[in-house]
């Protein structure tokens, strides 16, 4: 194993934690009632999992598959396909998904936009399509020939008319650029010693988000991590504490450890035997404290803020 810089706070597992951290995963070959998920990570395909589990227990279903283009999962590599086979990929495992939701379940889907519309036609298929927001990657490498790529989607789905939404969960706070008065008085924002702000309501546009890097503790070495900062405000915003959150293509665990951090139930899935038990690691660290970057107090701040 290499010697990391000083600075480089990214995770990674020695020979003998990766030995033990795989013994907490879990495999299902029948089976199993809900209370037997409970705060587990699965290590198999989302198609197997599935297979296994009980009907109506899952409140948030987080996914972030695999986009369609060619890309390296450690010991796996999922290839770009046509628009037609990648429908018939993702209706083929979301498909199984439906019967393990709540009738008041929330569905959020990650995509890029060679993927969006696939995730729009085949989620349609089961769920209500609320919403599709959009969120800032400040990271990416520039195109001689093209724009830079430097946003992905996420579609908001729901079972039903019934549903969680915490608006007040999930405000973000920002610098108020024309502090207007009424009666002399602040009229909504308030002063503090670092500036004026207010608390505004969440739209469809995130660019208060940091894609993690190597100086970030929650960083890691799976190549399309999301931010925990991200995936609070959607289990915040579409879930209670007591809730299950289940993601079936778990990476190396941010929907789990945001979950336990914030007090829900979490169940996961994960093909990759390095990536499941990274996550296990991340989950024991997260006994020791609940910080998300961006995020304190019950208020979301503005990037780099």
């Amino acid at each position: 194993m290499k010697t990391k810089a000083p600075r480089n706070k990214t995770m990674t597992l020695s020979v003998t934690e990766r030995s033990r951290y795989k013994k907490k995963l879990l495999t299902l070959n029948k089976s199993v009632p809900a209370s037997a998920l409970m705060n587990k990570t699965l290590l198999q395909s989302v198609n197997e999992a599935a297979e296994y589990f009980p009907e109506q227990f899952v409140d948030l279903l987080f996914i972030d598959p695999p986009y369609n283009l060619t890309k390296k999962f450690n010991s796996g590599t999922f290839k770009a396909t046509s628009h037609h086979d990648y429908a018939v990929w993702m209706d083929g495992w979301l498909s199984q998904l439906v019967r393990v939701l709540k009738p008041t379940a929330s569905i959020y889907i990650c995509g890029d936009w060679r993927s969006s519309g696939v995730i729009q036609e085949i989620a349609g298929k089961y769920f209500i399509v609320r919403n599709r927001i959009t969120w800032e990657r400040e990271k990416g490498r520039g195109a001689k020939a093209n724009w830079k790529n430097a946003s992905e989607d996420i579609w908001f789905c729901t079972m039903s008319d019934t549903f969680t939404f915490d608006l007040d969960a999930v405000k973000l706070k920002r610098k108020v650029i024309a502090p207007y008065t009424e009666n002399g008085k602040p009229k909504d924002w308030k002063k503090s010693d670092q500036g004026n702000f207010r608390l505004t309501h969440p739209s469809n546009m995130w660019t208060d988000l940091t894609v993690p890097f190597w100086s970030m503790p929650e960083n890691t070495e799976h190549p399309t991590q999301k931010p925990e900062k991200l995936v609070a405000k959607i289990i915040l915003a579409s879930s209670r504490k007591g809730d299950v959150v289940l993601d079936p293509f778990l990476g190396s665990g941010t929907t789990s450890v945001v979950a336990k951090k914030l007090g829900r139930k979490y169940v996961g899935i994960e093909i990759d035997e390095k990536f499941a038990s990274i996550s296990e690691k991340r989950l024991e660290q997260a006994e020791e404290g609940d910080t998300i970057q961006g995020f304190a107090g019950g208020i979301f701040r503005e990037r780099n803020s």
